[in-house]
């Protein structure tokens, strides 16, 4: 099965920095295609990492597209996450398409493009 690819916004795949056992992502600064603030953005796998290892997804998906995934600002990836566990991003929500058209997600980013970017609360224009 074959993802679809975004039009406006690149899929990207994942930059990791290895540091032991352990895997990091790296992360980057620009708008948040969900909210439109200009902060710093972290990854958002597609299909969470947590169920890459199913035999479902294993069959269904490739490494690379496994490791699919958009970047978006904290607010936002922490409102999908708080809205959705897993299984249902995994399945209803795989695609940033999906994720920009759902209601939950749709009011949480309209919330989110109204808060301060971090670092400029109490700071005159």
């Amino acid at each position: 099965m074959r993802l679809p690819a975004l039009e406006q916004f690149a899929l990207v795949t994942v930059i990791e920095q290895h540091s032991g056992n352990r895997t990091v992502a790296i992360d980057r600064t620009g708008e948040c295609p969900l909210c439109g603030r200009l902060v710093p953005l972290t990854f958002h796998h597609l299909i969470p990492k947590k169920l890459h290892r199913r035999t479902h997804f294993k069959k269904r998906y490739s490494k690379a597209e496994l490791n699919q995934g958009i970047h978006i600002c904290r607010l936002c990836h922490n409102g999908i996450h708080d809205h959705y566990d897993e299984m249902t991003l995994a399945k209803g929500l795989s695609t940033f398409e999906r994720i920009q058209a759902d209601p939950n997600i749709r009011k949480h980013s309209d919330w989110a493009a109204k808060q301060k970017p971090p670092g400029t609360q109490g700071q005159q224009p």
